[in-house]
């Protein structure tokens, strides 16, 4: 599983960044050098609540606040003084004992079979065929539900649209769809497509080594990305997803590609601009619309610390998902020739069919809403990096 949300201090100094500098700027801005030191100056209200207006995308609305630092109400503290002595150690034993029980399959159906040592690749067990693989699907989909379970998703709405395109689907049945396009809003998405219908994603090279969760990530075929290596590799981790996406496409027998195209999580009301890699292939996708209502909680992943988040998901006594599947987008030639176009014709489909705000930012201006919330706004951002599509 990828984490977008990095240390803020990388030591990537060779881009100075543009757009994001106006969302710390202070009011009293001159032509001079002097105003552009003082763009990061320290965050007050006033410039905090401006730079959420243009961060929507990523501004918590829950009880917990920006960062889950808020001050809870009294009524929340006792709930969760409940949940720490009852919830949390009940489901933290359950979740390690389903990851155990999982690995432990995994193991049993590489084992002997020559494709899951040390040295072999992802494409070896992403190929497994027979009882082997059934039995990783079968079991991962019934696990990754378990772990839903577990983390309080007792029940998930699923408004399946795909009739509703029946049409083209009969004109295009040949056709395979090669990768599921999902908006990225938590975590739990990839437990949610995994107990669905079980895809390949790609995940953190460092993922493979893992305990438990390496060998995990190679039965589901995980194309690993080395998120601090050049331009050189990316291009190769592009072609490796646009190869598995077209394979996916012609063989059945190869499970489809889960791509987050927008890089990135949200508060899960937006939907950022997509990125043009993940439509490469030219095949056909499954566009799934995740929605996470919520009460006092929300498992959206935008503004808070990995452990934290965990902390107080597990915390909550119920937790709540919505799903909509869109028919199998089909494009059409000039789709095919132009990745971009497709991957904003895909984009705004989304939006129409899942109400969500289409919104023009990015992972830079992530980091900057984060650097600011966490006072690091006195020095220029220099983690930001250049996007690339």
């Amino acid at each position: 599983m990828e984490m977008e949300l990095k240390p803020l201090d990388s030591t990537d100094r060779s881009t100075t960044p543009k757009d994001e500098r106006s969302l710390l700027k202070s009011d009293s801005t001159t032509s001079s050098s002097s105003a552009s030191s003082a763009s990061y100056t320290a965050i007050n209200s006033e410039n905090l609540l401006e730079l959420e207006k243009k961060c929507a995308a990523y501004v918590r609305k829950d009880v917990y606040g920006p960062m889950g630092r808020g001050v809870l109400p009294l009524q929340e503290k006792i709930l969760l003084g409940l949940s720490m002595v009852t919830l949390v150690p009940i489901r933290l034993v359950s979740g390690i004992l389903v990851l155990i029980v999982y690995f432990l399959i995994c193991r049993l159906c590489t084992l002997f079979s020559g494709r899951g040592g040390e040295n072999e690749g992802e494409e070896d067990l992403v190929h497994m065929t027979g009882w082997r693989r059934e039995t990783v699907v079968q079991a991962g989909r019934f696990c990754a539900r378990s772990m839903l379970f577990v983390f309080g998703f007792y029940w998930i709405r699923v408004e399946d649209r795909s009739f509703q395109n029946e049409t083209m689907q009969q004109s295009d049945e040949v056709e395979r769809p090669g990768a599921i396009v999902s908006n990225h809003v938590s975590y739990v998405d990839i437990l949610y497509h995994m107990s669905s219908s079980f895809p390949s994603f790609v995940a953190k090279a460092s993922v493979a080594k893992l305990p438990l969760v390496g060998l995990i990530s190679k039965c589901l075929g995980c194309i690993y990305v080395q998120r601090e290596s050049k331009a050189s590799d990316s291009k190769g981790v592009s072609g490796a997803v646009t190869e598995r996406v077209q394979e996916a496409h012609q063989n059945k027998n190869c499970p489809m590609m889960l791509l987050f195209p927008e890089g990135t999580t949200t508060n899960g009301e937006y939907l950022l601009p997509f990125k043009s890699g993940a439509f490469l292939a030219k095949a056909p996708v499954i566009p799934v619309i995740l929605r996470y209502p919520y009460k006092r909680f929300s498992p959206a992943w935008d503004s808070m610390a990995g452990m934290r988040h965990l902390f107080l998901l597990l915390c909550q006594f119920v937790n709540h998902m919505e799903v909509i599947k869109l028919p199998v987008y089909y494009p059409s030639e000039e789709e095919k020739e132009d990745p971009r176009l497709y991957a904003n014709n895909i984009r705004k489909l989304m939006a129409t069919e899942g109400k969500l705000v289409l919104s023009e930012i990015g992972l830079s201006e992530k980091r900057v809403y984060h650097a600011a919330l966490n006072g690091n706004s006195n020095s220029p951002p220099r983690h930001l990096q250049k996007k690339e599509d």
